[in-house]
């Protein structure tokens, strides 16, 4: 399991331990700051409120649900496809000396109580306010959490962006169904700029194989500084994937995995976000996602209409 209880009760599920089998390559870091913002907006009342052309058809999950709030944005023009091009972050994010992977701006933590408990991404939409995680993050009043986009060292570079609207597929709602734990979180904060605008955002990737090199990024409970593994993606069952990444524990749940990453940005398309099977893996060493198909793009449609 790879997500922090919070203040708020969110869900966690307890499962038996997994021995990995298997060998893949993988280099982690703890990542440097990400990007080149210094001065963070005060946390305290800021927040108020390469392409994917094989994007298909829903498939067997039908409905999701949304949650609303009254003060959830509304999209901004005609919803896109997600195979359009994202938002490039205006700041590059900086690598470290060694070329290890570097930590997008568009990766960011969740915050309850205070506390960061899980992981998420923007992912490119209409609006510029949708961001990714996963399922088993989202429980109860979603408007009692926040994203800090590239945060570090108690730094919120691009501010602190409230959570107004859950969209979840029904079959998490009613069975928790590891095949469904992926979630799409609307985000606003005061001002003109988008979220999107500020940070980049990541394709979403459907029907992509099961086979890449991605780039996986999460933050783990305690930490003040994200951390970012190269690894290879494998098939373990039907619908799941899994990565050997070792420094992934509680927390990092949510976090996106990214293929065809920009060396300078590390924005790319996500094809993944850490939870699935055993809620993201019982283990720190390897990280489990549900397979990003017809269902996640519906879920997808439905979020951003």
């Amino acid at each position: 399991m790879k997500v922090t209880v919070s203040r708020t009760a969110l869900v966690v599920c307890a499962a038996a331990v997994l021995v990995a089998t298997g060998s893949a390559n993988a280099v982690v870091t703890t990542a440097d700051v990400t990007g080149t913002a210094e001065a963070a907006p005060s946390k305290a009342g800021n927040a108020s409120a390469s392409p994917s052309p094989t994007t298909t058809a829903p498939s067997t999950s039908g409905t999701a649900t949304t949650a609303p709030s009254a003060t959830a944005p509304s999209a901004a023009g005609t919803p896109s496809p997600t195979s359009s091009s994202p938002a490039s972050a205006p700041s590059a994010p900086v690598a470290n000396a060694d070329s290890a992977p570097v930590a997008s701006a568009a990766v960011g933590a969740l915050f309850s109580g205070g506390k960061h408990f899980c992981s998420a991404s923007v992912v490119h939409s209409p609006g510029g306010d949708l961001i990714l995680t996963a399922a088993h993050c989202v429980n109860g009043d979603v408007t009692a959490i926040s994203f800090e986009p590239g945060y570090h060292d108690g730094i919120a570079p691009y501010g602190s962006w409230q959570v107004t609207a859950a969209t979840i597929a029904d079959g998490w709602t009613s069975s928790a169904d590891p095949d469904l734990d992926f979630a799409f979180l609307k985000v606003a904060q005061p001002g003109p700029a988008s979220l999107e605008s500020l940070t980049g955002a990541n394709l979403l990737g459907t029907d992509q194989g099961f086979s890449h090199t991605i780039t996986l990024t999460g933050y783990p409970d305690g930490s003040e500084r994200p951390v970012v593994c190269t690894g290879t993606t494998t098939q373990s069952d039907t619908y799941q994937q899994r990565v050997a990444c070792p420094g992934f524990p509680d927390g990092t749940s949510g976090g996106p995995w990214v293929i065809n990453a920009d060396p300078n940005t590390g924005l790319g398309t996500v094809v993944g976000a850490i939870g699935g099977y055993q809620t993201g893996g019982d283990t720190a060493d390897v990280s489990y996602s549900a397979y990003f198909d017809g269902d996640v793009a519906q879920l997808y449609n439905t979020a951003i209409s």
